[in-house]
């Protein structure tokens, strides 16, 4: 057992003895791995001696136990409150200021950091204890530095206001941003408008179709070009993206014996049809607008009146005339092209006929009682001469500059 006397004169601090302490065991005699072990202190008190601190002595070093911990965080404690009380925000204090503050008190250099290392050195219920007080601590300097800045941001805010020239507010709001149809849209409407006025219903269908709805109930054969895979986007060998919207009238008509409902049946069928085509004038995804006319006296002069009326008011023009040259496509017969009167000259406006027998046959009208007429025509390309359009895809670039114009 080894025996330590120091004398001190005065008070002094935890830390102060423990360095005290380190330099006078050092001192003893002897190696440093036969000192190890466990020094009792003790100072006097009235004239008895009373435990104060254990320290614990290993491989020639020296760390102090658990009581020299807790008295120097506990000295620590009343030090950060001074430190605050030093530093306390005045008038002129800048935010810059504050952040180098808060870095000073709470950053990794820290006292504060620094002290919170001596935790490991206590025991679980001194660890709780103490920890608590610096967790407290820490969040009072915390709020005292947030309080200061909000301070701070609220005083500089009435300085700019009262130097800074003061709102308007007779001045004019600023413009609220609107959107508007696309002019695809809203030819679309106009459409349905125009037609609806003389009769006729808007129907709807799948934009993916059976090969049987988007080629076979319209008697397009198996031979056909249209089936082919430069055409057609081709989801398996049974389903497509419709290249037309023609199987609407197909639905449409089945549905209209299963309920009892038609024929007659007047209807268009506006919407999105896909063909593997792209340039100025054509388009991967383009609308169609179909129309279909069933009933038992229907001719091609009810075609031909029907669409040029349609025309003459969707361009607002009582002079436009239309032409029809003869085609030949598979779900009609006779067929027909439709050309218009335009600068001029004439220009191809889409395709019509009277419904083939074969189509009334797959749908179960029938043929011998029954007649009808059908058309097809672009919607872009409607807008585009309505609206002086000249390349289609300016309808699918999205560029707001060009859409603004048409609203």
């Amino acid at each position: 057992m080894k025996y330590l006397k120091i004398r001190f004169s005065g008070d002094i601090t935890s830390q102060e003895f423990h360095s005290y302490f380190i330099r006078a065991w050092d001192a003893l005699p002897g190696e440093a791995s036969a000192r190890d072990g466990v020094a009792k202190v003790y100072v006097l008190s009235n004239g008895s001696p009373t435990l104060n601190s254990n320290y614990v002595v290993k491989n020639g070093g020296c760390d102090a136990a658990s009581d020299a911990a807790v008295q120097s965080l506990r000295e620590l404690h009343p030090n950060l409150n001074e430190t605050i009380t030093e530093h306390k925000v005045s008038d002129k204090t800048t935010i810059n200021d504050l952040d180098a503050f808060k870095a000073s008190v709470l950053g990794k250099k820290s006292e504060l950091t620094e002290s919170l290392k001596l935790l490991s050195k206590l025991d679980p219920e001194q660890r709780r204890v103490e920890g608590a007080r610096l967790n407290s601590s820490r969040q009072e300097i915390e709020k005292d530095i947030n309080d200061d800045k909000a301070r701070q941001l609220n005083a500089e805010l009435s300085a700019r206001l009262k130097t800074e020239p003061l709102l308007d507010v007779t001045l004019p709001a600023r413009a609220r941003g609107e959107g508007g149809l696309h002019p695809v849209t809203l030819t679309l409407q106009r459409v349905e408008q125009l037609f609806h006025s003389i009769g006729f219903e808007v129907a709807e269908g799948p934009e993916i179709e059976t090969d049987f709805y988007n080629f076979t109930a319209l008697n397009i054969p198996d031979d056909h070009p249209a089936r082919a895979m430069h055409d057609t986007f081709y989801i398996d060998e049974q389903h497509v993206l419709r290249t037309h919207t023609s199987p609407v009238q197909v639905h449409y008509m089945q549905q209209a014996l299963k309920n009892n409902s038609g024929p007659p049946l007047k209807i268009i069928a506006p919407g999105r049809v896909y063909r593997v085509d792209s340039d100025a004038t054509h388009s991967p995804m383009f609308h169609q607008v179909e129309g279909l006319w069933v009933d038992e006296n229907i001719s091609f002069a009810n075609l031909k009146g029907v669409v040029q009326d349609f025309l003459q008011r969707f361009f607002e023009r009582d002079d436009l005339q239309v032409r029809f040259r003869p085609s030949f496509f598979p779900f009609t017969e006779p067929s027909a092209e439709m050309d218009m009167s335009w600068n001029g000259g004439w220009l191809e406006i889409g395709g019509c006929g009277m419904v083939h027998p074969e189509v009334f046959g797959h749908v179960g009208i029938d043929s011998e009682k029954y007649r009808g007429f059908a058309f097809g025509l672009g919607v872009e390309r409607l807008a585009m001469l309505r609206y002086g359009v000249n390349d289609l895809r300016l309808f699918f670039n999205n560029d707001l500059r060009f859409l603004k114009q048409f609203n």
